[in-house]
């Protein structure tokens, strides 16, 4: 039935709306989420190791992994928790310059992502290389605090934020697709935001 008169008050949409998956909203602030306690990592103990299964190829101390190119990225993130904050600022190494300085291409199609609170996360090695993701040690140009995953932490922007593993220590090339802490606990194994990939359940 049409009445005369009547308008939708929908608005068309805008560059913030096309920016922002589904489900998702804006948030302003930086919201701190973790599976448990903060570890507090001193640079002076921090340790990155590179392994292929339980072999290390390459470990890197702070100062060494500091030398490393340092890039920087600007990126939309998105919380599986359904916020988004836009224009995020990072600085890092990206796992490109990683593999190159350890001198190896990726030897299998998955990693795991360590951190010193012993949380893993599973993703796909072309998930993290091509400029896709990196290794930050910087947000907003001062070193990430703890709560937020300092003093090393993965970013993997493209994908939910439980990919982008806090207090990093290490990236382990795996045989197959292993499911890390929140994979093992019901979330999806790979978690595309723009498909809404949360659950194990989702498609």
């Amino acid at each position: 039935m049409a009445t005369r008169g009547f308008f939708s008050s929908r608005k068309p949409p805008t560059e913030t709306d096309a920016r922002i998956p589904p489900g998702q909203y804006l948030e302003q602030g930086f919201p701190v989420l973790s599976a448990g306690p903060t570890p507090r990592v001193r640079t002076k103990d921090w340790s990155f190791t590179l392994k292929h299964g339980p072999r290390p190829i390459k470990k890197w101390n702070w100062a060494e992994f500091n030398a490393l190119p340092l890039t920087k990225m600007t990126r939309d993130i998105h919380c599986v928790t359904a916020w988004t904050k836009f224009d995020t600022a990072w600085q890092g190494v990206l796992v490109d310059d990683i593999l190159a300085d350890a001198g190896i291409e990726a030897p299998t199609g998955f990693l795991l992502a360590h951190g010193y609170d012993g949380y893993t996360t599973n993703v796909p090695a072309k998930d993290l290389t091509t400029g896709k993701a990196m290794v930050a040690l910087l947000h907003d140009g001062k070193p990430i605090t703890p709560d937020h995953g300092g003093p090393a932490r993965l970013l993997v922007p493209h994908l939910y934020f439980w990919k982008s593993a806090k207090w990093l220590n290490g990236l382990q090339f795996t045989e197959r697709d292993e499911p890390g802490f929140w994979e093992l606990r019901g979330y999806h194994i790979y978690g595309d935001p723009w498909r809404e990939q949360r659950y194990t359940s989702d498609p």
